[in-house]
């Protein structure tokens, strides 16, 4: 037991420095960007019709603290964000970036959990089937539908959706709220409108997702089922669901379960497309124009970060429960 709390804390300990890193990548990235925050903020306020001098530029440095030295300001950014959760204000919009992101952030979120929960609870039992079944009609479809999966773009499947939408019922489904639900506060009414339109977003990232998990989990079904402990498992009388579950599932799906985390940041990498193309008002929209737009790269920073964290912790659960189901990491951990 007392490894296992070794495990954890060292695992807890690389996910923190893994933090620290990539805070410090994402403000050198922020930093390094032409022209400081000051300088951007003015040149916009610029093209409004204001009157800028080189004065102007240097009272908002040393207003934003952009006179410090560069460890400063990082160790100043990255104290607010583990310790107050503060990101301080967007570099355009002069807004708190805690506000602007306090429900799209979440909303992105929820939207890529639930797409990925979805393609794990569709792939796993559907793989298995696959490489189990002796069927070659049942083999040959569940390819096909995985191959269909990964060659048709999610951005395409979105526009095919809404087309399709448009012609039948006169609705393009985008948006993830209706007009009058847009800006109310939450309610039930809120929250049931949201769920009649985020299905199409789950639905839309979780295509591809399902498809590459389930060549993935059936991949790896196929490779434990041929080893010899299966086949001495089954000379010992073990047979059916319980030689299947007990031995080669449980074995092949440590790889899967270990790779959620990069399978959360795939599926968020395909959201500000399909954002896009839905007109999303949530992170992966924002990210968009923060990056490509307004050059806003406090507020992208800030996504980024968040979604990091997220996968960050998201692996910290993966390791802890691959070491709680695999007994080879676990005779490895407590001997």
């Amino acid at each position: 037991m007392a490894r296992f709390l070794q495990f954890t804390f060292m695992r807890a300990v690389m996910a923190l420095v893994t933090l620290l890193t990539v805070s410090l990548i994402v403000f050198t990235l922020m930093e390094l960007v032409p022209g400081s925050c000051a300088e951007r903020y003015l040149a916009f306020k610029n093209t409004q019709g204001a009157q800028i001098t080189i004065d102007d530029i240097k009272a908002e440095e040393v207003r934003l603290g952009l006179d410090k030295p560069f460890i400063i300001r990082w160790g100043s950014w990255v104290g607010s964000v583990f310790f107050k959760g503060e990101f301080g204000d967007s570099c355009i919009l002069r807004l708190n970036i805690n506000q602007l992101l306090s429900d799209k952030f979440w909303i992105s979120l929820s939207i890529c959990m639930v797409a990925l929960i979805i393609a794990y609870l569709i792939a796993i039992p559907i793989g298995i089937m696959s490489a189990t079944s002796k069927s070659p009609v049942a083999n040959n479809s569940v390819r096909f539908l995985s191959y269909l999966g990964l060659a048709i773009p999610n951005f395409l499947l979105a526009l095919i959706i809404m087309l399709i939408s448009t012609v039948l019922f006169g609705d393009s489904l985008t948006g993830l709220f209706s007009k009058e639900f847009r800006d109310a506060a939450w309610s039930w009414d809120r929250l049931m409108d949201f769920l009649s339109r985020a299905w199409l977003p789950i639905f839309i990232l979780g295509w591809s997702a399902t498809a590459f998990a389930l060549q993935t989990v059936r991949a790896l079904m196929l490779d434990e089922i041929g080893k010899l402990y299966v086949t001495a498992a089954a000379a010992r009388g073990i047979s059916g669901r319980r030689l299947l579950w007990r031995y080669p599932a449980r074995h092949a799906l440590g790889p899967v379960i270990n790779s959620l985390g990069f399978d959360l940041n795939r599926i968020f990498n395909e959201l500000p497309v399909v954002a896009l193309i839905l007109t999303l008002t949530e992170a992966g929209a924002l990210l968009i124009e923060s990056l490509a737009r307004s050059n806003d790269q406090q507020l992208a920073g800030a996504i980024i970060f968040l979604l990091t964290a997220s996968i960050v912790f998201l692996n910290f659960v993966t390791d802890i429960m691959l070491a709680l189901m695999d007994p080879r990491v676990r005779r490895g951990l407590m001997g």
